[in-house]
């Protein structure tokens, strides 16, 4: 399966099931400009679209993880200067459902997604890495919602999310102070899986976890994304209904299970079927 790869602020290759994406603008901390806007979404939902690997890993280049957004971002658009104040205000928020629809990707994705992050994550980088499936991270990681330094309440999905990962006290205080939380902090709120003394080893690492991913039936590991994420945001009840609803269309036991079976009997790697193509074009 390829990709396009055709991306300005990011590479992807595919091997072994696992799409790796790069963040690739050293020089500017990886800092996201109008291009990765544009980039990163395209390139989830290509991998996403195309069923073109079983998990995908988010890693980046450089001294920092993620700068956040490049400021350029806010100051590029001036053609509402004269809109009527109401119609303005409407834009504005259309724009900023727009750049969360940007991070809603990696929910959305059928696959895991796993981040690996080094240096800083700011800003910005938080929203992004708040709807991944995974997060490691090196010791010289630091997280920041640093919106609050610039006059601003983070709008992208870490106020949202991050209380479902670590404890709602500490979401407030990381809110409100913009300080930095180190990586050993990180992981004692479990914010990280893991803390690695390199980017090397945490590359590793998070690559043997994705190939552990990769081996298993794509279908059963999507339903596991589905079915916790939709457990997060529902109660116990309705969490149990849907995975019984779930079972009902998705349990086939005489294909991936029984193909697991016969390949344990057999002392060799099960072969499951990928998730199905998406068409955009189609609606069927």
């Amino acid at each position: 399966m390829s990709l396009s790869n055709n991306y300005n602020t990011l590479s992807v290759t595919v091997d072994n099931k696992i799409a790796h994406i790069t963040l690739n603008r050293p020089d500017a901390f990886n800092s996201m400009n109008l291009d990765f806007w544009q980039d990163f979404p395209a390139v989830i939902n290509e991998i996403n679209d195309q069923a073109a690997a079983r998990v995908i890993v988010i890693s980046s280049t450089g001294k920092h993880f993620c700068a956040g957004m490049d400021l350029a971002v806010f100051t590029e658009n001036k053609s509402n200067e004269h809109t009527e104040i109401a119609r303005k205000h409407e834009q504005l928020r259309r724009s900023v459902l727009k750049l969360q629809a940007c991070f809603n990707v990696l929910e959305a994705a059928r696959m895991p997604v796993l981040m690996a992050i080094q240096g800083g994550c700011i800003g910005g980088a938080v929203d992004m890495i708040s709807a991944a499936d995974c997060r490691y991270c090196t010791k010289d990681a630091f997280f920041s919602i640093e919106e609050t330094k610039l006059g601003m309440t983070a709008d992208l999905g870490t106020l949202q999310r991050l209380p479902k990962l670590i404890s709602m006290g500490l979401v407030k205080e990381l809110a409100y102070t913009g300080r930095r939380m180190p990586a050993d902090e990180a992981k004692a709120a479990g914010l990280v899986n893991h803390v690695y003394e390199n980017q090397a080893a945490m590359l590793d690492a998070v690559m043997a976890v994705a190939a552990d991913i990769a081996a298993r039936s794509p279908l059963a590991v999507s339903g596991c994304k589905e079915m916790i994420n939709y457990a997060r945001d529902h109660c116990v009840s309705d969490s149990l209904d849907y995975i019984a609803l779930w079972q009902s269309g998705m349990f086939q036991p005489q294909n991936d299970m029984m193909e697991t079976f016969k390949a344990k009997a057999q002392n060799r790697a099960p072969e499951f079927d990928e998730l199905t193509q998406l068409d955009p074009s189609s609606i069927f």
